[in-house]
């Protein structure tokens, strides 16, 4: 299959075009099976403003484009582009919450475009350190329906205090939830027990937490990494790559348990292996890609061997 073909056949599968605010509204209420009387009162508005809303008859207010982002956990961005009297067509998955203005920029960027601009920063990345921050990253955690994903806030909220360097959230240009990357310091021998599957990545908790500059083989064992669009990923992977290239580590593990589809040829690039994946799990839980666990290290790629 070539490289366009590929890029069609996941806008076809997994990413809708949307024209209007009244387009996504409906299918937003489709997907999570909910009344427009039960939108309404969300909202706290009449009926009516949410039947005129889908017919685009009547655009939203700044203040419901607002509860419209909290509400459904669309990206505002995608929202503001559509609630317009000219709106600007929009590619969105709902499923990974990603959105791209073209149907060619929906495939994750090219590992060594971000290696050649990896010095490029944003004022827009910073350190998780809020509880909206934590309820953001478990209301993300939670839409991708995978049953092995840890949602233990405390150890989210600990993890992101003891290593601040990993755990980051990146907003957009009007400041809201945009993405995040988590990740926890643990043990070898915890490790271990996630890849032989004697230990689950739910059962993880803050006791298995370390400081990984004490370990002989630190594990940077990676809850999420995410970003709602092409542009803040690049930014988000950047951070996380700097952090290895610039950490002095002898040797270290990488390691991702993850049920996306649009993960595998990024990991390859990088040079991370898939240790195992579970197609039982996809099938139980519906999910768009097997669960599988990725491991291996930054090295290769950036020029540390």
């Amino acid at each position: 299959m070539s490289f366009f073909l590929k890029i069609v056949t996941l806008v076809d599968i997994y990413m809708k075009k949307f024209t209007s605010i009244g387009d996504l509204l409906k299918n937003y209420r489709n997907r999570e099976d909910i009344s427009q009387s039960d939108l309404a009162s969300e909202f706290d508005v009449d009926i009516r403003s949410i039947i005129r809303w889908e017919k685009n008859e009547t655009l939203l207010n700044n203040i419901k484009e607002e509860e419209m982002a909290a509400i459904t956990f669309i990206p505002y961005q995608v929202i503001r582009n559509l609630n317009t009297t000219s709106p600007i067509p929009i590619f969105y998955d709902f499923d990974i919450r990603k959105y791209s203005l073209s149907s060619l920029s929906t495939e994750l960027p090219d590992a060594d475009w971000i290696r050649s601009r990896i010095d490029v920063d944003t004022s827009r990345l910073r350190n998780i350190n809020t509880a909206e921050d934590i309820e953001n990253i478990l209301r993300f955690t939670n839409l991708q329906n995978n049953p092995l994903k840890n949602t233990n806030k405390k150890l989210i909220f600990d993890t992101a205090k003891k290593f601040p360097e990993l755990n980051l959230i990146i907003l957009d240009q009007s400041g809201h939830y945009s993405g995040h990357c988590v990740y926890f310091s643990i043990s070898l021998n915890t490790y271990q027990q996630i890849k032989n599957k004697t230990l689950i990545e739910t059962e993880l908790d803050t006791h298995h937490l370390v400081d990984y500059r004490t370990q002989e083989t630190p594990v940077f064992y990676c809850h999420s990494i995410t970003a709602d669009c092409n542009e803040n990923f690049f930014f988000m992977i950047g951070e996380v790559l700097k952090f290895y290239r610039d950490t002095p580590l002898k040797d270290y593990i990488y390691a991702l348990l993850t049920s996306r589809y649009d993960s595998h040829h990024m990991s390859e690039q990088l040079g991370i292996k898939t240790v195992w994946e579970d197609e039982g799990l996809k099938k139980e839980h519906h999910l768009l890609s097997a669960p599988r666990l990725v491991e291996g290290n930054f090295k290769a790629f950036l020029g540390k061997n």
